[in-house]
């Protein structure tokens, strides 16, 4: 709505008499079908109290004057309009007399059908006390009579100019929320597309792994999805279970900077050459530590050797020292490892690296986390495995919503 702008209303006539006698609503002033008005006024002057030329100066100034016959009426109208009906009332004038044993809790009943009208009282000066209350209940102003017929519209213009910078200053913030909302939603639209793009990016390098080390092609998907099937049995939320996802996904990517000759090795390494190898999960938290969605994921690479007890490494953690994620991973990565073919032996069956399990829970492995290893049916990593197989390369862990998984 432009500034200074009011709707236009429909006449109901005209009339000098300010009091409604057979309805409950009269509206006096110009006729507003063919001129525009300069605003809207609600005459609560139930015992006519308001002196006449004051009325026949607001109505020379173009203002349509409604007079209820009650504060009922007047609170059932102020309720219903708004700026969309065209009958939004501009300002509400009560003359204080016979009713100011009510006045406080008229002002009050009006705030509550209509916050932003602003309420002016016209008060004798013995009310003076009486004005500063309601104004404190929420009333906007008071006039003193007797005043000028051009003192009593320079309080009328500033009160609806009030009424008017209010509404104005409303529609302004919903539509800022609306502005806000629309682009907020874009943000995250974009900020999705952002993290699907780390995360392809994030398989890339995966992939690239595998086929550095032929040994263990598919590893990074299955124990992936594992972990992270897991992690939403354990209850983890959408940030943690996206965290540990990239944290199991790129746990070997410090292998990337291990000679071939170690990595690709056939036979069993020496002890400075296992030394070496060892090095690769302080290699991969080096790699990912300074970039800043990969900086909690890469402290899940620090840990994914450690084990349970202490006796695991780089760095000899035990418990809860050690990140949940690699927690949950570390056994994850064994159920991998044990049923997966390796040159040196055919694959175990699931019940086989369920005893391996239980058997090393508290060792090797958060007791915690056994518990809701064991609880969960073979069948559940029976077809999660096999659903990664079938799918081979277009298998993405990161979009998998393990519906299969309770």
């Amino acid at each position: 709505m432009k500034k200074g702008h009011v709707p236009r209303v429909a006449a109901r006539g005209y009339s000098q008499k300010l009091m409604a006698i057979a309805f409950p609503f009269r509206e006096i002033g110009p006729a507003e079908s063919t001129l525009e008005i300069a605003g809207r006024i609600l005459l609560l002057d139930c015992h006519g109290q308001m002196e006449d030329v004051f009325s026949t100066e607001l109505n020379a100034q173009k203002f349509s004057i409604l007079t209820p016959s009650n504060l009922e009426a007047a609170v059932q109208y102020l309720s219903g309009a708004s700026v969309s009906s065209g009958k939004m009332i501009d300002l509400i004038l009560i003359p204080v007399g016979e009713n100011s044993g009510q006045l406080l809790s008229w002002v009050e009943q009006l705030r509550m059908a209509r916050d932003q009208t602003p309420i002016v009282l016209l008060i004798n000066a013995d009310q003076v006390p009486l004005a500063m209350q309601a104004v404190q209940a929420g009333a906007y102003d008071y006039m003193i009579q007797p005043f000028s017929p051009q003192q009593g519209m320079a309080a009328v213009r500033r009160a609806v100019e009030y009424r008017r910078l209010r509404v104005q200053n409303d529609i302004y913030l919903h539509h800022l929320e609306e502005v806000i909302s629309v682009r907020t939603e874009a943000l995250q639209h974009t900020m999705q597309q952002l993290e699907r793009s780390y995360d392809v990016t994030l398989e890339a390098l995966g992939d690239a792994l595998d086929l550095k080390d032929a040994e263990t092609q598919g590893h990074s998907k299955r124990v992936t999805a594992y972990t992270l099937a897991l992690g939403r049995t354990m209850g983890l939320n959408g940030s943690e279970l996206r965290t540990v996802g990239r944290g199991a996904f790129l746990h070997d990517i410090g292998k990337m900077a291990i000679p071939d000759a170690i990595l690709r090795k056939p036979g069993k390494l020496t002890a400075a050459e296992q030394a070496v190898m060892r090095t690769h999960s302080e290699l991969g938290y080096q790699m990912l530590r300074k970039i800043p969605f990969l900086r909690e994921a890469a402290e899940i690479v620090y840990s994914h050797q450690e084990c349970y007890d202490g006796s695991g490494y780089p760095r000899g953690l035990r418990g809860e020292q050690i990140h949940i994620g690699a927690r949950i991973f570390a056994l994850a990565d064994t159920l991998d490892a044990m049923t997966s073919n390796r040159p040196y032996r055919k694959a175990n069956t699931i019940a086989s690296a369920r005893r391996e399990v239980l058997r090393c829970a508290g060792t090797q492995f958060d007791p915690a986390i056994v518990d809701v290893f064991v609880a969960t049916p073979d069948a559940i990593w029976q077809n999660l495995r096999e659903g990664i197989m079938r799918e081979g390369p277009a298998f993405s862990p990161f979009s998998y919503t393990f519906d299969n998984v309770t």
